[in-house]
């Protein structure tokens, strides 16, 4: 793919905030040098280039490969390979490189080729089995192109997560109310999980967790008919409920969308936790109803923005 074409696949990313709440989502398909297909989701991807001059520097972390300027700004470049372990990659894998932000961080991804962006409903994007998300956790959900071929999504978060190390949690106030406090959360990154559970655990409030969108909704439905046959305001059981942008079978946007439409849970505010941190993402959430927008990964604010609405 030359740089005209690489230009003409990413330009119009900006004008793809329309997929909010249509539960679908658009796939960069690129590859490692062999048959495997890899995508992410298109809006961490700010752009796509060859890959330039990479200057090496000491005491990088593992899997960083250097750093470039681009644009007046020295990013890193991470080599994908080294984290998923691809078998007969190619030497001198990293002819093109794809510039993502998210996370509040920017950096290069070390790829061979680009393909294309697809779009594709997230219920067709489907958790991977044990087998395959045993590859150290790194892919996320599998879905399936028409000609059969398998796309493996990547957990980019946890790669990002690996090379940054753990943010320290400060001391945080536990919970002060007579009320022990409830959260309901639906993520599908095990990283992301982790440091929810962290945080809620420090703050002392108990939670419910789903692992995509769609059991997140199950549970919610659920629990909702429960609390109606017995006479409960739903509220008195769950005080909060946290939900990421990005996840298979029923993304974010939608399932706050469910939520907001459901008599059964007035009273309950819908935070939305995501690696998706722009202003276009926001207003996205905004569109759909949620009561305000987090961007992984900081602990610190996590836990002030839950205390906050817990409070209320």
């Amino acid at each position: 793919m030359n740089e005209m074409e690489q230009a003409r696949l990413i330009d119009s990313v900006d004008g793809r905030t329309k997929l909010a709440g249509s539960n679908k989502m658009e796939l960069l398909l690129f590859s490692m040098g062999t048959e495997e297909l890899f995508g992410i989701n298109v809006f961490k991807v700010r752009e796509v280039s060859p890959t330039p001059p990479i200057t090496l520097t000491p005491n990088m972390p593992y899997g960083v490969e250097g750093v470039i300027s681009l644009r007046g700004s020295i990013i890193p470049v991470i080599s994908l390979v080294k984290f998923i372990k691809v078998e007969n990659a190619p030497a001198g894998l990293g002819a093109n490189m794809i510039v993502t932000e998210f996370s509040r961080h920017t950096q290069a991804f070390l790829v061979q080729d680009v393909d294309r962006i697809m779009r594709i409903d997230w219920d067709r994007i489907k958790p991977p089995e044990n087998m395959v998300a045993g590859q150290d956790g790194l892919i996320t959900a599998i879905t399936e192109l028409e000609d059969g071929r398998l796309v493996s999504i990547l957990d980019v978060e946890r790669i990002l997560a690996e090379v940054l190390g753990e943010k320290p949690l400060p001391p945080l106030p536990r919970i002060d109310s007579e009320q022990e406090a409830t959260v309901f959360f639906a993520d599908d990154s095990t990283v992301a999980r982790k440091e929810i559970l962290m945080v809620l655990d420090k703050l002392g409030a108990k939670h419910i967790q789903a692992n995509d969108g769609l059991e997140a909704w199950d549970k919610l439905q659920g629990m909702a008919n429960r609390a109606a046959a017995e006479g409960i305001a739903l509220r008195k059981q769950i005080q909060l409920i946290l939900v990421d942008a990005e996840m298979p079978e029923m993304d974010g946007y939608v399932l706050t969308r469910n939520i907001k439409s459901d008599s059964r849970f007035a009273g309950i505010p819908v935070i939305m936790h995501s690696s998706l941190s722009s202003q276009a993402n926001r207003t996205m959430g905004q569109r759909v109803g949620v009561d305000a927008y987090v961007a992984k990964f900081d602990p610190a604010v996590l836990a002030e923005t839950l205390m906050a609405f817990i409070k209320r």
